[in-house]
């Protein structure tokens, strides 16, 4: 019996998932759709791969679906739910029984990782095409990022029924390129194998795959959508999504209101718009912790180390920032030399620059409570979710006008002010110079007690939770089955 309200199904095919396996953002998108979808009349499951750390969740599972050629060994689908979310488990020990991380073990990449999630694409496309054993069958094919890029394309070549097919870019950046001597192995034909469909740069893209045959491109937020058409940002696929820009739609991710969220959040001192003076404790909690006495505005950086982030950028312009009473505390890890220009300014500036390295949930947390400001310079940011964490704990973003960030945050210009509309400072383009002059207005508008507060409760007004992507993609769904 049709669950009432029910208006379609879909088949959300993913290699994370929260709470279950994360490396990054993706993660928590593909978490956190199943239950915004739901509102909207739409019910999802998502299917993972089975990896080691997985196995022991799904015993006890019962098989829905299962192949005995799946690209050289057996592969069984298993069906369960954690936390709420209706997962399936690709169960094909070949590919997902080992030890280390969902993409590389001690050696790096695993070597075979282009047939690893074509067989997840595989068993994406077949489900999507024929249903499970317990009589469930989607209406649409949703697939994220490279690693389920050749779902849409294995239901293109073999046939997809009603079925249509959804590809989200999450981060355009890592792309599943193989060589093209895999073609066969990675049953794509080869009279597709040009520069119109498949072939791309002499050899394949899984994320290519996925965006010539799939029958809509979404990406998660506006900006970044407008953006991948462009040469310095498609990273090489910028001429594919042009050609396709009919297809393609920009959804801004959300976050998780409930887990962050001032008013209910275990880690801090609870606050909200009305107590928004007991933030105060929580900056001296922070400040406590970190080993800091910061006068002016007290930023943090909680991110990924990496130029992508623009951490770069920091050291040169940090210094006018500490010398005009500002402090900054930093919680992260990545690349090496990063990590170490993070440790020499806090070496420099003792007492004004506290650094941990590594990431911890509970901290960041209190970071987002503690703060006066959340620096985000990215170079390209296809969404973010930090920027909306300070939103939502009035600790307001500094970020770089670029994708989700340009769409999430309204700098502080004469006109935002004056309206009294402002939420942060958007600061263009992505140099030192730039963030520097951000950092200069930061410690001019947290001067003015008054304009900071209104600053404050605009920020944490501001609309960061899943209802309306939720309704976008419902929206995008139902013209696509219609």
């Amino acid at each position: 019996m049709e669950a009432e309200g029910l208006r379609g199904r879909v088949l959300s095919v993913a290699s994370e998932c929260v709470p279950l396996i994360k490396t990054g953002g993706l993660a928590d998108v593909v978490g956190a759709l199943p239950a915004a979808l739901a509102g909207q009349g739409w019910q999802m499951r998502v299917l993972l791969p089975a990896y080691r750390s997985l196995r022991a969740r799904a015993a006890g599972w019962p098989e829905v679906w299962a192949s005995d050629d799946l690209f050289g060994g057996r592969g069984r689908v298993l069906a369960g739910e954690v936390d709420g979310v209706s997962v399936l488990l690709l169960d094909a020990p070949q590919f997902f029984d080992r030890e280390g991380g969902p993409y590389s073990g001690g050696a790096g990449d695993w070597p075979d990782n282009a047939l690893r999630f074509a067989a997840l694409s595989w068993a994406g496309a077949e489900i999507a095409r024929g249903g499970l054993w317990d009589g469930w069958r989607p209406d649409i094919l949703h697939v994220h990022d490279w690693q389920a890029g050749y779902a849409p394309a294995y239901l293109r070549y073999q046939g997809a029924g009603a079925v249509k097919s959804v590809i989200t870019v999450h981060n355009i950046a890592f792309q599943g390129w193989a060589p093209a001597a895999m073609l066969g192995m990675l049953r794509l034909p080869g009279s597709e194998f040009h520069a119109d469909a498949l072939e791309y740069y002499g050899g394949l893209s899984s994320l290519k795959a996925g965006l010539v045959t799939a029958d809509a491109i979404t990406t998660v937020s506006p900006t970044y959508a407008s953006e991948l058409m462009r040469p310095e940002f498609g990273m090489g696929l910028q001429g594919v999504i042009a050609a396709r820009a009919a297809q393609v739609s920009g959804i801004l991710n959300g976050v998780d209101t409930s887990v962050w969220s001032p008013e209910a959040d275990s880690e801090i001192v609870a606050f909200s718009q009305r107590t928004l003076a007991r933030k105060a404790e929580n900056r001296a909690i922070l400040q406590t912790e970190f080993g800091l006495e910061v006068p002016g505005p007290l930023a943090i950086v909680v991110s990924r180390l990496t130029d992508q982030k623009g951490i770069d950028l920091i050291p040169a312009a940090l210094p006018e920032f500490i010398e005009g009473g500002g402090g900054l505390a930093v919680l992260g890890s990545g690349d090496p030399v990063l990590e170490g220009a993070m440790r020499g300014l806090e070496a420099r500036f003792p007492g004004r620059v506290g650094v941990r390295i590594g990431y911890d949930e509970g901290l960041s947390h209190r970071m987002f409570a503690g703060a006066d400001a959340v620096l985000v310079p990215s170079r390209f940011e296809p969404c973010g979710l930090t920027q909306m964490y300070g939103l939502r704990y009035g600790t307001l973003p500094v970020v770089t006008a670029t994708g989700g960030l340009a769409d999430t945050v309204i700098g502080a210009t004469p006109a935002t002010l004056a309206a009294g509309v402002a939420t942060g400072i958007v600061f263009y383009p992505t140099d030192a110079l730039a963030l520097r002059l951000a950092l200069r207005q930061l410690v001019d508008l947290h001067a003015d007690a008054r304009l900071w507060a209104q600053m404050q409760k605009n920020a944490m007004r501001h609309p960061v939770g899943w209802e309306a992507s939720a309704a976008a993609y419902a929206r995008l769904y139902e013209g696509l089955s219609g």
